[in-house]
């Protein structure tokens, strides 16, 4: 009996920053490298006028969706151990919901628009907001950071969806084109999401 309530206390007490570090720093690494393989594989392919789901019914699709498939299950996973690190609702699940919509744009591409421009849009906001809603799992200056990454995503989420919507000029797009404000909103998750992940990692209390 008391080994049994040792064991569930240890359960409880165990440092997951390790793992929840490596979930989500792999997940985003391996998306970027398949990103930028899948780029070289389609012939005329523009960062500017081109939108980065564009990959996933090009002729590197076949790389592009396993990946962005990949960076959302590894997403969910990682805020399945941020949730025992730090019991923050708040940030599991607005990573799961990042997490679910990169699974679905993996699942749905772009040939399948209706469902495809749901669950980019989930991807893209909630992506936005994982890094806002983690400041206070992070110290200073890396919180900061994390916010203002988060912002710039959203910030670039409105100004593409307002030129998107409401066909307000490209100059809303302050010259980047289509795909370059595009990558202004998954850029900084990214970039945030391969730091968070290292940050936790070289924090964990585990020892090798």
């Amino acid at each position: 009996m008391n080994g049994r309530r040792e064991s569930v206390v240890d359960e409880m007490t165990r440092d997951y920053r390790k793992e929840a570090g490596v979930f989500l720093l792999v997940g985003a690494a391996q998306f970027v490298l398949g990103m930028l393989v899948s780029e070289a594989l389609y012939p005329g392919y523009s960062i500017s006028q081109n939108y980065i789901s564009d990959l996933g019914v090009g002729p590197g699709a076949s790389i592009f969706n396993p990946s962005v498939f990949l960076l959302g299950l590894m997403a969910a996973a990682s805020a399945y151990f941020v949730y025992l690190c730090f019991r923050s609702r708040l940030v599991t699940s607005v990573l799961i919901l990042a997490g679910v919509g990169a699974i679905g744009v993996g699942v749905f591409p772009e040939n399948v628009p209706a469902m495809h421009e749901v669950v980019a849009d989930i991807a893209f906001l909630f992506g936005g907001l994982a890094p806002i809603a983690a400041f206070r799992l992070q110290k200073k200056p890396f919180n900061y950071f994390s916010v203002a990454l988060g912002l710039i995503s959203l910030c670039a989420l409105v100004l593409l969806t307002a030129e998107y919507s409401f066909g307000l000029g490209e100059q809303y797009l302050l010259g980047l084109g289509p795909g370059g404000m595009e990558r202004m909103i998954v850029y900084p998750v990214l970039l945030w999401e391969i730091a968070f992940g290292g940050y936790l990692m070289a924090s964990s209390q585990e020892r090798a």
